[in-house]
Protein backbone atom coordinates (compact mmCIF):
# COMPACT_ATOMS: atom_id res chain seq x y z
CA UNK A 1 0.00 0.00 0.00
CA UNK A 2 3.36 2.53 0.79
CA UNK A 3 4.48 1.55 -2.43
CA UNK A 4 1.34 2.42 -4.23
CA UNK A 5 1.09 5.80 -2.34
CA UNK A 6 4.51 6.77 -3.34
CA UNK A 7 3.82 5.91 -7.50
CA UNK A 8 0.73 7.79 -7.31
CA UNK A 9 2.37 10.62 -5.54
CA UNK A 10 4.96 10.46 -7.72
CA UNK A 11 2.70 10.49 -10.89
CA UNK A 12 0.48 12.95 -9.66
CA UNK A 13 3.86 15.20 -9.27
CA UNK A 14 5.17 14.33 -12.78
CA UNK A 15 1.31 15.46 -14.59
CA UNK A 16 2.08 18.76 -12.36
CA UNK A 17 5.29 19.44 -14.43
CA UNK A 18 4.21 18.33 -17.58
CA UNK A 19 0.86 20.66 -17.34
CA UNK A 20 2.98 23.44 -15.47
CA UNK A 21 -0.40 25.54 -15.90
CA UNK A 22 -2.96 26.42 -14.03
CA UNK A 23 -6.51 26.74 -15.79
CA UNK A 24 -7.23 29.68 -13.59
CA UNK A 25 -4.34 31.52 -14.87
CA UNK A 26 -6.40 31.71 -18.26
CA UNK A 27 -9.57 32.77 -16.70
CA UNK A 28 -7.77 35.91 -14.89
CA UNK A 29 -6.07 37.01 -18.46
CA UNK A 30 -9.48 36.79 -20.23
CA UNK A 31 -11.20 38.70 -17.56
CA UNK A 32 -9.25 41.98 -17.87
CA UNK A 33 -11.12 43.88 -19.43
CA UNK A 34 -10.11 46.79 -22.26
CA UNK A 35 -13.32 48.93 -21.85
CA UNK A 36 -13.05 49.31 -18.30
CA UNK A 37 -9.46 50.55 -18.93
CA UNK A 38 -10.22 53.35 -21.31
CA UNK A 39 -13.06 54.28 -18.86
CA UNK A 40 -10.86 54.34 -16.00
CA UNK A 41 -7.77 56.44 -18.13
CA UNK A 42 -10.33 58.49 -19.34
CA UNK A 43 -11.77 59.22 -15.58
CA UNK A 44 -8.13 60.13 -14.35
CA UNK A 45 -7.63 62.29 -17.36
CA UNK A 46 -10.81 64.08 -16.30
CA UNK A 47 -9.54 65.52 -13.55
CA UNK A 48 -7.49 68.16 -15.10
CA UNK A 49 -4.31 67.36 -13.71
CA UNK A 50 -3.17 65.29 -10.95
CA UNK A 51 -0.03 67.13 -9.85
CA UNK A 52 1.05 65.94 -6.57
CA UNK A 53 0.75 69.86 -5.08
CA UNK A 54 -2.47 70.58 -7.19
CA UNK A 55 -6.26 71.09 -5.49
CA UNK A 56 -7.55 68.56 -2.89
CA UNK A 57 -10.81 70.60 -2.31
CA UNK A 58 -12.22 70.00 -5.99
CA UNK A 59 -14.78 67.24 -6.48
CA UNK A 60 -13.68 67.38 -10.23
CA UNK A 61 -10.10 68.51 -10.71
CA UNK A 62 -6.68 67.69 -9.19
CA UNK A 63 -5.09 64.97 -7.10
CA UNK A 64 -7.27 65.25 -4.40
CA UNK A 65 -10.34 64.56 -6.68
CA UNK A 66 -8.71 61.91 -8.31
CA UNK A 67 -7.81 59.94 -4.81
CA UNK A 68 -11.12 60.02 -3.41
CA UNK A 69 -12.32 58.27 -6.91
CA UNK A 70 -9.81 55.56 -6.68
CA UNK A 71 -10.35 54.45 -3.26
CA UNK A 72 -13.88 54.76 -4.27
CA UNK A 73 -13.47 52.63 -6.91
CA UNK A 74 -10.99 49.84 -4.60
CA UNK A 75 -13.69 50.34 -1.89
CA UNK A 76 -16.73 49.56 -4.55
CA UNK A 77 -14.72 46.66 -6.00
CA UNK A 78 -14.78 44.95 -1.97
CA UNK A 79 -18.45 45.45 -1.76
CA UNK A 80 -19.00 43.14 -4.16
CA UNK A 81 -16.34 40.26 -2.71
CA UNK A 82 -18.02 40.30 0.78
CA UNK A 83 -16.14 43.05 1.47
CA UNK A 84 -12.61 41.63 0.54
CA UNK A 85 -10.23 44.59 0.17
CA UNK A 86 -8.86 46.40 3.25
CA UNK A 87 -9.20 50.25 1.89
CA UNK A 88 -7.57 52.99 3.24
CA UNK A 89 -5.25 56.05 2.73
CA UNK A 90 -1.37 55.92 3.90
CA UNK A 91 0.05 59.34 3.90
CA UNK A 92 3.33 61.04 4.74
CA UNK A 93 3.80 65.11 5.33
CA UNK A 94 6.34 66.55 3.44
CA UNK A 95 7.94 69.96 3.90
CA UNK A 96 8.21 72.95 1.65
CA UNK A 97 12.04 72.79 0.38
CA UNK A 98 12.57 69.06 1.36
CA UNK A 99 14.01 69.11 -3.03
CA UNK A 100 13.81 71.74 -5.33
CA UNK A 101 10.59 70.20 -6.81
CA UNK A 102 8.42 70.66 -3.38
CA UNK A 103 7.77 74.26 -3.29
CA UNK A 104 4.78 74.42 -0.38
CA UNK A 105 3.91 71.79 2.45
CA UNK A 106 2.28 68.56 0.84
CA UNK A 107 0.73 65.46 1.96
CA UNK A 108 1.45 62.26 -0.25
CA UNK A 109 -1.12 60.19 -0.20
CA UNK A 110 -1.25 56.74 -1.03
CA UNK A 111 -4.09 54.74 -1.72
CA UNK A 112 -3.89 51.12 -0.80
CA UNK A 113 -5.96 48.28 -0.92
CA UNK A 114 -5.23 44.74 0.63
CA UNK A 115 -6.03 41.39 -0.26
CA UNK A 116 -5.23 39.17 2.67
CA UNK A 117 -3.71 35.58 2.27
CA UNK A 118 -6.10 33.34 3.85
CA UNK A 119 -2.73 31.23 5.15
CA UNK A 120 -0.08 34.08 5.13
CA UNK A 121 -2.06 37.22 5.53
CA UNK A 122 1.26 39.19 6.67
CA UNK A 123 3.25 37.65 3.28
CA UNK A 124 2.41 40.62 0.65
CA UNK A 125 3.07 40.77 -3.40
CA UNK A 126 2.53 44.42 -4.60
CA UNK A 127 1.30 45.96 -7.84
CA UNK A 128 1.38 50.17 -8.03
CA UNK A 129 0.57 52.64 -10.24
CA UNK A 130 1.25 56.04 -9.63
CA UNK A 131 -1.35 58.44 -9.71
CA UNK A 132 0.33 62.37 -9.97
CA UNK A 133 0.81 63.65 -13.59
CA UNK A 134 2.79 66.45 -14.24
CA UNK A 135 3.54 68.58 -17.37
CA UNK A 136 7.06 70.62 -18.41
CA UNK A 137 8.05 72.18 -15.74
CA UNK A 138 7.54 69.88 -12.38
CA UNK A 139 6.72 72.66 -10.02
CA UNK A 140 4.01 73.87 -12.28
CA UNK A 141 0.37 72.22 -10.47
CA UNK A 142 -2.06 74.12 -12.34
CA UNK A 143 -2.13 74.03 -15.96
CA UNK A 144 -3.84 70.97 -17.33
CA UNK A 145 -1.32 68.13 -17.24
CA UNK A 146 -3.73 64.91 -18.70
CA UNK A 147 -0.99 62.26 -17.51
CA UNK A 148 -3.01 59.81 -19.68
CA UNK A 149 -0.41 57.30 -20.21
CA UNK A 150 2.12 58.56 -17.84
CA UNK A 151 0.74 57.31 -15.58
CA UNK A 152 -3.49 57.04 -15.73
CA UNK A 153 -2.27 53.88 -18.06
CA UNK A 154 -0.30 52.18 -14.80
CA UNK A 155 -3.34 53.31 -12.24
CA UNK A 156 -6.27 52.15 -14.11
CA UNK A 157 -4.51 48.74 -14.46
CA UNK A 158 -4.02 48.72 -11.00
CA UNK A 159 -7.87 49.26 -10.09
CA UNK A 160 -8.42 46.28 -12.91
CA UNK A 161 -6.05 44.15 -11.71
CA UNK A 162 -8.11 44.55 -8.14
CA UNK A 163 -10.97 43.85 -9.73
CA UNK A 164 -10.43 40.52 -11.53
CA UNK A 165 -8.25 39.12 -8.61
CA UNK A 166 -10.67 40.42 -5.96
CA UNK A 167 -12.91 37.01 -7.22
CA UNK A 168 -10.10 34.86 -6.08
CA UNK A 169 -8.83 33.81 -2.73
CA UNK A 170 -4.99 33.37 -2.23
CA UNK A 171 -2.64 32.08 0.75
CA UNK A 172 -0.45 34.89 0.58
CA UNK A 173 -2.14 38.29 0.46
CA UNK A 174 -1.86 40.98 -2.47
CA UNK A 175 -1.84 44.93 -2.25
CA UNK A 176 -2.75 47.07 -4.96
CA UNK A 177 -1.65 50.64 -4.12
CA UNK A 178 -2.03 54.45 -5.94
CA UNK A 179 1.52 56.07 -5.28
CA UNK A 180 1.33 59.50 -5.00
CA UNK A 181 4.67 62.09 -5.36
CA UNK A 182 6.64 59.75 -7.79
CA UNK A 183 7.45 63.22 -9.95
CA UNK A 184 8.36 65.01 -7.50
CA UNK A 185 10.88 62.76 -5.92
CA UNK A 186 9.46 58.99 -5.51
CA UNK A 187 7.71 59.85 -2.17
CA UNK A 188 4.92 57.78 -2.19
CA UNK A 189 6.96 54.69 -2.24
CA UNK A 190 9.42 55.84 0.14
CA UNK A 191 6.18 56.25 2.33
CA UNK A 192 5.23 53.39 1.81
CA UNK A 193 8.19 50.85 2.45
CA UNK A 194 8.50 52.79 5.60
CA UNK A 195 5.19 52.22 6.43
CA UNK A 196 5.86 48.71 5.48
CA UNK A 197 8.90 48.51 7.62
CA UNK A 198 7.15 49.69 10.70
CA UNK A 199 4.60 47.11 10.32
CA UNK A 200 6.76 44.16 9.57
CA UNK A 201 5.13 43.37 6.13
CA UNK A 202 7.17 40.41 4.37
CA UNK A 203 6.94 41.74 1.32
CA UNK A 204 7.79 39.27 -1.47
CA UNK A 205 8.28 42.26 -3.76
CA UNK A 206 6.38 45.48 -5.98
CA UNK A 207 5.42 45.15 -9.44
CA UNK A 208 5.58 49.07 -10.24
CA UNK A 209 3.34 49.53 -13.35
CA UNK A 210 4.63 53.38 -14.85
CA UNK A 211 3.40 54.04 -18.38
CA UNK A 212 1.70 50.86 -19.90
CA UNK A 213 0.05 52.03 -22.56
CA UNK A 214 2.24 53.50 -25.74
CA UNK A 215 2.86 51.25 -28.58
CA UNK A 216 4.22 53.68 -31.17
CA UNK A 217 8.35 54.54 -30.26
CA UNK A 218 9.81 57.65 -31.27
CA UNK A 219 11.98 55.52 -32.59
CA UNK A 220 9.42 54.17 -35.28
CA UNK A 221 9.00 50.74 -34.06
CA UNK A 222 4.69 49.90 -33.93
CA UNK A 223 4.53 46.98 -30.87
CA UNK A 224 1.81 46.15 -28.97
CA UNK A 225 3.62 42.62 -27.56
CA UNK A 226 6.67 43.96 -26.46
CA UNK A 227 7.25 45.24 -23.08
CA UNK A 228 10.24 45.71 -20.61
CA UNK A 229 11.41 44.29 -16.94
CA UNK A 230 13.91 46.92 -15.55
CA UNK A 231 15.45 45.15 -12.31
CA UNK A 232 18.64 46.03 -10.34
CA UNK A 233 21.35 42.94 -10.29
CA UNK A 234 21.90 43.00 -6.41
CA UNK A 235 20.27 44.96 -3.52
CA UNK A 236 22.00 48.16 -2.36
CA UNK A 237 21.49 47.20 1.07
CA UNK A 238 24.20 43.95 0.35
CA UNK A 239 26.74 44.09 3.45
CA UNK A 240 30.16 44.06 2.67
CA UNK A 241 30.72 40.52 3.07
CA UNK A 242 28.15 39.68 0.88
CA UNK A 243 29.84 41.42 -1.64
CA UNK A 244 33.07 40.07 -1.16
CA UNK A 245 31.59 36.54 -1.56
CA UNK A 246 30.23 37.48 -4.34
CA UNK A 247 33.84 37.78 -6.18
CA UNK A 248 34.38 34.13 -5.55
CA UNK A 249 30.78 32.41 -5.37
CA UNK A 250 29.40 34.46 -8.07
CA UNK A 251 25.75 36.11 -7.94
CA UNK A 252 26.85 39.63 -9.39
CA UNK A 253 23.38 39.41 -11.73
CA UNK A 254 21.23 37.31 -8.83
CA UNK A 255 19.62 39.53 -6.43
CA UNK A 256 16.36 39.46 -5.21
CA UNK A 257 14.87 41.88 -7.63
CA UNK A 258 16.46 40.06 -10.63
CA UNK A 259 15.15 36.76 -9.51
CA UNK A 260 11.59 38.54 -9.31
CA UNK A 261 12.16 39.59 -12.71
CA UNK A 262 13.08 36.25 -14.12
CA UNK A 263 9.93 34.91 -12.72
CA UNK A 264 7.60 37.50 -14.67
CA UNK A 265 9.65 36.38 -17.52
CA UNK A 266 8.93 32.65 -17.17
CA UNK A 267 4.90 33.41 -16.16
CA UNK A 268 4.47 35.26 -19.29
CA UNK A 269 5.83 33.10 -21.65
CA UNK A 270 4.46 30.09 -20.13
CA UNK A 271 0.62 31.48 -19.98
CA UNK A 272 0.74 34.54 -22.76
CA UNK A 273 3.50 33.17 -25.11
CA UNK A 274 2.63 35.93 -27.74
CA UNK A 275 4.38 38.50 -25.53
CA UNK A 276 8.14 39.47 -25.71
CA UNK A 277 9.22 40.46 -22.36
CA UNK A 278 12.47 42.45 -22.27
CA UNK A 279 14.53 41.83 -19.49
CA UNK A 280 16.42 45.04 -18.71
CA UNK A 281 19.83 44.71 -16.64
CA UNK A 282 19.23 48.20 -15.01
CA UNK A 283 17.22 49.34 -12.37
CA UNK A 284 15.43 51.99 -14.40
CA UNK A 285 15.87 53.56 -17.90
CA UNK A 286 19.14 55.96 -18.26
CA UNK A 287 19.33 58.12 -15.61
CA UNK A 288 15.91 57.92 -14.65
CA UNK A 289 13.75 56.63 -11.65
CA UNK A 290 10.47 54.96 -10.93
CA UNK A 291 8.43 53.76 -7.81
CA UNK A 292 9.97 50.30 -7.46
CA UNK A 293 13.44 52.23 -6.11
CA UNK A 294 12.38 53.14 -2.65
CA UNK A 295 11.29 49.47 -2.03
CA UNK A 296 14.67 48.12 -3.30
CA UNK A 297 16.29 50.73 -1.29
CA UNK A 298 14.62 49.65 1.91
CA UNK A 299 16.17 45.72 1.11
CA UNK A 300 12.63 44.83 -0.97
CA UNK A 301 12.39 43.31 -4.58
CA UNK A 302 11.21 45.53 -6.70
CA UNK A 303 10.34 46.00 -10.93
CA UNK A 304 9.40 47.97 -13.42
CA UNK A 305 6.78 46.94 -15.66
CA UNK A 306 6.58 49.21 -18.48
CA UNK A 307 5.88 49.31 -22.57
CA UNK A 308 8.89 48.99 -24.42
CA UNK A 309 8.54 51.78 -27.31
CA UNK A 310 8.29 54.74 -25.35
CA UNK A 311 7.60 58.48 -27.41
CA UNK A 312 9.12 61.54 -25.43
CA UNK A 313 6.89 64.00 -26.89
CA UNK A 314 4.05 62.82 -24.80
CA UNK A 315 6.29 62.57 -21.43
CA UNK A 316 6.23 65.67 -19.44
CA UNK A 317 5.20 67.89 -21.77
CA UNK A 318 3.23 71.45 -21.77
CA UNK A 319 0.39 70.53 -24.15
CA UNK A 320 0.91 72.50 -27.31
CA UNK A 321 2.21 72.09 -31.00
CA UNK A 322 5.32 73.00 -31.93
CA UNK A 323 7.18 72.88 -35.32
CA UNK A 324 4.47 70.38 -36.51
CA UNK A 325 4.29 67.70 -33.69
CA UNK A 326 1.47 67.85 -30.98
CA UNK A 327 3.05 67.22 -27.63
CA UNK A 328 1.05 66.61 -24.19
CA UNK A 329 -0.02 62.86 -22.72
CA UNK A 330 -3.35 62.73 -24.13
CA UNK A 331 -5.88 60.30 -23.94
CA UNK A 332 -5.35 59.48 -28.04
CA UNK A 333 -1.94 58.59 -27.21
CA UNK A 334 -3.08 55.44 -25.29
CA UNK A 335 -3.43 51.78 -26.83
CA UNK A 336 -6.01 50.52 -24.44
CA UNK A 337 -5.56 46.78 -25.54
CA UNK A 338 -2.10 46.89 -25.12
CA UNK A 339 -2.95 48.47 -21.41
CA UNK A 340 -4.63 45.32 -21.07
CA UNK A 341 -2.44 43.07 -22.07
CA UNK A 342 0.00 44.62 -19.16
CA UNK A 343 -2.09 44.60 -16.98
CA UNK A 344 -3.14 40.61 -17.03
CA UNK A 345 0.65 40.17 -17.24
CA UNK A 346 0.49 41.79 -13.77
CA UNK A 347 -2.33 39.96 -12.42
CA UNK A 348 -1.17 36.26 -13.49
CA UNK A 349 2.32 36.93 -11.82
CA UNK A 350 0.46 38.35 -8.69
CA UNK A 351 -1.94 35.57 -8.37
CA UNK A 352 0.96 33.04 -9.13
CA UNK A 353 3.15 34.16 -6.33
CA UNK A 354 0.03 34.30 -4.07
CA UNK A 355 -1.07 30.97 -4.70
CA UNK A 356 2.71 29.32 -4.23
CA UNK A 357 4.69 28.88 -1.32
CA UNK A 358 6.89 31.13 0.44
CA UNK A 359 10.18 30.88 -1.01
CA UNK A 360 13.09 28.91 1.07
CA UNK A 361 14.80 30.83 2.93
CA UNK A 362 18.28 29.13 3.36
CA UNK A 363 19.72 27.87 -0.24
CA UNK A 364 23.40 26.42 0.49
CA UNK A 365 25.85 24.81 -2.07
CA UNK A 366 28.45 22.78 -2.40
CA UNK A 367 30.88 20.36 -4.88
CA UNK A 368 34.10 22.33 -4.71
CA UNK A 369 36.63 20.71 -7.15
CA UNK A 370 34.26 17.37 -7.73
CA UNK A 371 32.13 16.44 -10.74
CA UNK A 372 28.77 17.42 -9.14
CA UNK A 373 26.71 19.82 -7.50
CA UNK A 374 25.38 19.62 -4.44
CA UNK A 375 22.13 21.36 -2.78
CA UNK A 376 20.50 21.60 0.48
CA UNK A 377 17.90 24.26 1.43
CA UNK A 378 15.30 25.02 4.22
CA UNK A 379 12.03 23.33 4.49
CA UNK A 380 9.10 25.39 3.59
CA UNK A 381 5.02 25.33 4.62
CA UNK A 382 2.96 24.31 2.34
CA UNK A 383 5.18 23.19 -0.36
CA UNK A 384 5.12 19.93 -1.95
CA UNK A 385 8.19 19.79 -3.54
CA UNK A 386 10.87 21.86 -4.87
CA UNK A 387 12.79 22.66 -8.17
CA UNK A 388 16.62 22.70 -8.60
CA UNK A 389 17.32 25.66 -11.43
CA UNK A 390 20.31 26.08 -12.93
CA UNK A 391 21.73 28.06 -16.23
CA UNK A 392 25.07 29.02 -18.11
CA UNK A 393 26.65 31.95 -16.54
CA UNK A 394 25.93 34.18 -19.31
CA UNK A 395 22.27 33.31 -19.78
CA UNK A 396 19.64 35.79 -18.34
CA UNK A 397 16.76 33.16 -17.40
CA UNK A 398 16.63 29.72 -15.79
CA UNK A 399 16.62 27.51 -18.75
CA UNK A 400 17.31 23.93 -16.84
CA UNK A 401 15.43 22.44 -13.69
CA UNK A 402 14.91 19.28 -11.82
CA UNK A 403 12.01 18.79 -9.97
CA UNK A 404 13.41 17.06 -6.92
CA UNK A 405 10.32 15.64 -4.57
CA UNK A 406 10.04 17.10 -0.51
CA UNK A 407 13.28 16.62 0.12
CA UNK A 408 15.66 19.11 1.65
CA UNK A 409 19.04 18.47 -0.19
CA UNK A 410 20.00 16.94 -3.68
CA UNK A 411 22.79 16.18 -5.75
CA UNK A 412 23.12 16.80 -9.76
CA UNK A 413 25.46 14.07 -10.72
CA UNK A 414 27.87 14.71 -13.47
CA UNK A 415 27.06 18.87 -13.60
CA UNK A 416 30.02 21.10 -12.39
CA UNK A 417 29.50 23.60 -10.25
CA UNK A 418 31.83 25.89 -12.10
CA UNK A 419 30.35 26.04 -15.25
CA UNK A 420 26.51 26.92 -14.21
CA UNK A 421 24.45 29.23 -11.71
CA UNK A 422 22.14 27.67 -9.19
CA UNK A 423 19.00 28.43 -7.51
CA UNK A 424 15.95 26.30 -5.91
CA UNK A 425 12.04 27.28 -5.74
CA UNK A 426 9.07 25.79 -4.00
CA UNK A 427 6.54 24.46 -5.35
CA UNK A 428 3.01 24.19 -4.62
CA UNK A 429 -0.31 21.74 -4.88
CA UNK A 430 -1.20 23.32 -7.99
CA UNK A 431 1.89 24.26 -9.29
CA UNK A 432 2.60 27.24 -8.68
CA UNK A 433 6.06 28.47 -7.64
CA UNK A 434 8.34 30.95 -5.57
CA UNK A 435 10.56 33.24 -6.70
CA UNK A 436 14.26 30.83 -7.32
CA UNK A 437 16.65 31.86 -4.81
CA UNK A 438 20.02 32.35 -5.67
CA UNK A 439 22.12 30.34 -2.95
CA UNK A 440 23.43 32.38 0.10
CA UNK A 441 25.57 29.86 1.98
CA UNK A 442 28.41 27.54 0.46
CA UNK A 443 29.11 24.16 2.27
CA UNK A 444 32.41 21.52 1.43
Amino acid sequence: MKHYLTLLLAFFCLSLLKAQTDTRIYDIINSVSVERIESDVTTLVNFGTRHTLSDTISQTRGIGAARRWIKSEFEKISSECSNCLEVFYQSNLIKKGDNARIVKDVDIVNVVAIKRGTKFPNRFIIMSGDIDSRVSDPTNFTSDSPGANDNASGMAGTIEAARVLSKYNFESSIIFVGLSGEEQGLYGGKGLAEYAKEKGWDIVGILNNDMIGNITGVDGVISNRDFRIFSEPVPPTETEEQRRARRFYGGEVDGISRQLARYVYKTTKTYMPEMNPMMIYRLDRFGRGGHHRPFNDAGFAGIRIMEAHENYTQQHQDLRVEDGIAYGDKLEHVNFGYAAKLTAVNAINLASIAWAPSAPETVEIGGIVEPNAKLRWSKVDGAVGYKIYWRDTTSPTWDNFRYVGDVTEHTLEGIVIDNFFFGVATVGKDGHESPVVFPNKVFR
